[in-house]
């Protein structure tokens, strides 16, 4: 997870991932912010993030990001 999290701090460094937890419907994310993310995760940990995870839902915090790259590992 840390790895995560310093990928996603690197990119927005405005804003604070430990104590977020609501970044896409608050609208702190928007979609294009998603796609970025999908892109430096896929190619951070090798996966691909299929179209069942690509849902507000599974952005809406770094721990949420962290459930779903482990599912898809």
């Amino acid at each position: 997870m840390d790895e995560l999290k310093k990928m996603l701090e690197t990119k927005f460094p405005n804003i604070d991932f430990d104590s977020e937890t609501s970044l896409v419907s608050s609208g702190i994310l928007d979609s294009l912010s998603v796609v970025a993310i999908i892109a430096e995760i896929e190619e951070l940990f090798d996966i691909s993030v299929t179209m069942e995870y690509i849902q507000p839902a599974y952005f809406e915090s770094v721990d949420t990001m962290w459930e779903m790259i482990e599912e898809l590992q």
